[in-house]
């Protein structure tokens, strides 16, 4: 065995890592989050985010001549979030997220490539206390299929960078313009800026189809469990609803998203 080759699950940098994976309030604090297998790692690089390093099972993984250490599939399996992610691992630098920070740093319309650039009429879903890193991997991927111009993520209750987030999201997480604030910061950008609210609910609402989203729209949905605030239904320009036509009465925030967000798109490829 190579002496550059880390063996040992208990090595100082391999505990760091495994503590990333798991701890969101050292991610926080750190600035740091792990990313695994080489597409994502691949896209995170593509997408301006800056490695910090990097760990490969085989000599074969190396991505763009960054400098990796060796480490045994022992150590990798302990390192690892998911099982099959084809032995390389990396830690990058987080972006700044905060909405108060993406406003001042960059006006609706702006052509800076920053964190937050939306076009004159933008299509942005806005997600309240999202609390499942998969739903919101999984919205960030619809997201990033649908090209949408941003997504905002209001009160989270779990972080942008978890890693069933970037798996759910496979890598839509490091494309797609977010940004992270308070339903207060979100509302006030939202209205500055004239952009319509439209809330997703069951109660005083109407068919999502027969609202006109090829505007300047934002699509907001909430939690599973309870729904939205208040905040946002006396906020909202319309409310609109997906007919429930079964006995169950609600579909996965994830496929309800993917369903509005497409339903917009389609209404703006109409009109093009």
């Amino acid at each position: 065995m190579e002496e550059n080759v880390i063996t040992s699950v208990q090595n100082a940098r391999i505990k760091h890592v495994v503590a990333l994976q798991q701890k969101s309030s050292l991610r926080r604090e750190e600035g740091l989050f792990v990313v695994e297998g080489r597409r994502e790692i691949e896209h995170c690089i593509a997408c301006g985010y800056e490695i910090v390093e990097m760990f490969i099972v085989d000599s074969l993984l190396f991505i763009d001549d960054y400098p990796a250490t060796k480490i045994t599939p022992q150590v990798y399996e302990k390192m690892a979030y998911r099982g099959s992610t084809e032995g390389v691992i990396a830690v990058a630098k987080c972006k700044p997220h905060q909405l108060s920070i993406v406003r001042s740093a960059l006006p609706l319309g702006s052509s800076k490539n920053c964190q937050l650039s939306i076009k004159n009429s933008p299509l942005i879903v806005v997600l309240e206390r999202v609390e499942k890193p998969g739903n919101l991997g999984a919205i960030l991927r619809t997201a990033e299929a649908a090209h949408v111009d941003a997504v905002i993520v209001c009160d989270p209750l779990t972080d942008v960078y978890n890693p069933n987030v970037i798996r759910a999201s496979i890598g839509g997480v490091f494309s797609v313009p977010v940004a992270v604030g308070t339903s207060e910061e979100c509302i006030a950008f939202l209205k500055e800026h004239n952009v319509s609210i439209l809330t997703a609910q069951l109660q005083d609402s109407y068919p999502y189809y027969d609202y006109d989203m090829s505007g300047p729209t934002a699509i907001v949905m909430g939690t599973e469990s309870t729904g939205l605030t208040q905040q946002w239904r006396e906020a909202a320009d319309a409310h609109i609803r997906i007919p429930m036509l079964g006995r169950l009465d609600s579909l996965n925030v994830s496929v309800s998203a993917a369903i509005l967000i497409y339903e917009a798109v389609r209404q703006r490829q109409v009109k093009m």
